[in-house]
């Protein structure tokens, strides 16, 4: 193996894709922004060849790839993320716990219309997050407002200190992603390189490390849980799940697919039993790390607040923007009530339909199936922001399936979607939705429904 005193002379040309990357992230970092859509997509793009020629090049030469990774995370930590404000959101909520106050038994209205300062930089957090997230009580769980307190322990009283803690723990469960998610690779016989599809797509370092998405901790939750429940250690598999599930509540839906891992045909009735000790495990440890926030209260606010996003949001959305279009044309009005109350219906008996009749007894198998599940769901779904795919993207490292990583470039369309670009009033454009699920949905029909494979 080449010794790193030797890779300035054998690897030049990664050396020099590597810089070139590094000079890209500094300026998508400091200086894009988010309303100059030419910039956006010229980077976006740039960074993606770079990122395939220092993989090629590199000949998955793994300490250089590694060191590649966490360079160009550094790159981000002392910018303000320029595509995404939730992370006002995220200092607001870590900065409230602080003080002593639940963060989910208030919003930031109510503290700042009222002329009250709960916390340090209250009016500039509040200002920047934006008067949708202000006007509602949080929605994210317990572990993730752990992070956010985390990112605010950072040295420092300045919004930007606190960017800094967020980032860092974001960067954090990457690296552990990268560790578990090679492991996990090693043990299935599969290549370990694959997972530098994924560590290094630019998708996933703006979208976590820059835009402070910490789906990157709940994907470093659910690989450590798929690597222990692979070594047999199914009930610490079924804590970590929980902890994935208290960062994101997304992997709930996935608990129906674990069905065929315990429950095998030769002793049902014992793996029955392990099957309902796993999921008791996980339900139980989801429920403690919520017990401290606990009141009436919190489940009338939470409830809510989450419900919001299944029947009052749209963005990015496909099969339901094509829905709302048949509903206009029969009612003549936006009839996401009831499509919001359909569509899930259908996400949940494509889960079950995964779950019962397809045997999830291995990790390809089981993460085949959470794959195309949650793909399903987001299909279906009435808003899908990009980082929402990250999960998609980690998965299929272990399947032959490569759609997630062609959405993962593609998705960048939203965001010109999200500026109004071809719009005269800033909203979605849905020829540019059109383009990017037009792409999606063929790769995805080629690989899944033709079974035809795609070389990467």
């Amino acid at each position: 193996m080449l010794g790193l005193a030797n890779v300035f002379k054998y690897k030049k040309l990664t050396i020099a894709y590597i810089l070139i990357s590094c000079i890209l992230y500094l300026w998508f970092a400091y200086a894009l922004e988010r309303t100059e859509a030419l910039k956006l997509i010229f980077l976006y793009v740039a960074l993606f060849v770079f990122a395939y020629q220092i993989i090629k090049t590199s000949g998955f030469y793994f300490r250089v790839l590694v060191i590649a990774a966490i360079l160009f995370r550094l790159v981000f930590l002392f910018a303000i993320p320029n595509l995404s404000q939730d992370f006002f959101r995220f200092v607001w909520d870590g900065r409230m716990i602080l003080e002593g106050f639940n963060p989910y038994l208030y919003t930031p209205d109510s503290f700042v219309l009222n002329g009250e300062i709960p916390i340090a930089d209250a009016k500039e957090l509040h200002s920047g997050m934006g008067e949708l997230s202000a006007m509602h009580f949080t929605n994210y769980p317990p572990l993730n407002q752990l992070c956010f307190v985390l990112g605010n322990l950072f040295p420092g009283q300045s919004i930007l200190s606190s960017v800094i803690g967020l980032r860092l723990v974001i960067i954090a469960a990457d690296i552990g992603t990268l560790y578990f998610g090679k492991k996990l690779l090693e043990r299935l016989g599969l290549p370990s390189n694959r997972i530098f599809w994924y560590i290094l797509n630019p998708f996933i370092i703006i979208e976590f490390t820059g835009n402070l998405h910490f789906e990157g901790v709940m994907i470093c939750f659910l690989v450590w849980s798929l690597y222990l429940l692979h070594s047999g250690q199914w009930k610490w598999a079924a804590v970590l799940l929980a902890c994935s599930i208290s960062v994101k509540l997304i992997p709930l839906m996935f608990l129906p697919l674990f069905f065929w891992w315990f429950v095998k045909k030769e002793k049902p009735l014992n793996g029955l039993k392990k099957l309902i000790l796993f999921y008791s495990i996980t339900i139980l440890t989801v429920l403690l790390v919520f017990l401290p926030f606990f009141s009436m209260e919190f489940i009338n606010n939470y409830s809510k607040t989450v419900g919001l996003w299944f029947g009052d949001f749209e963005f990015n959305a496909s099969i339901y923007y094509i829905a709302r279009a048949i509903g206009y044309s029969i009612t003549g009005y936006n009839e996401i009530a009831i499509i919001a109350k359909i569509l899930p219906i259908i996400s949940v008996l494509v889960i079950l339909g995964f779950s019962l009749f397809k045997q999830n007894n291995n990790i390809p198998r089981l993460t085949a199936s959470i794959l195309i599940a949650f793909s399903c769901y987001l299909f279906l779904s009435t808003t899908v922001h990009p980082w929402y795919i990250g999960t998609l993207v980690l998965l299929c490292m272990f399947t032959n399936y490569r759609y997630p990583l062609v959405w993962s470039m593609v998705i960048i369309l939203s965001y010109l979607s999200y500026l109004g670009i071809g719009t005269s009033d800033k909203s979605e454009n849905l020829w540019i939705i059109g383009l990017e699920y037009l792409i999606v949905f063929s790769v995805f029909i080629w690989e899944v429904i033709l079974k035809k494979t795609i070389k990467v």
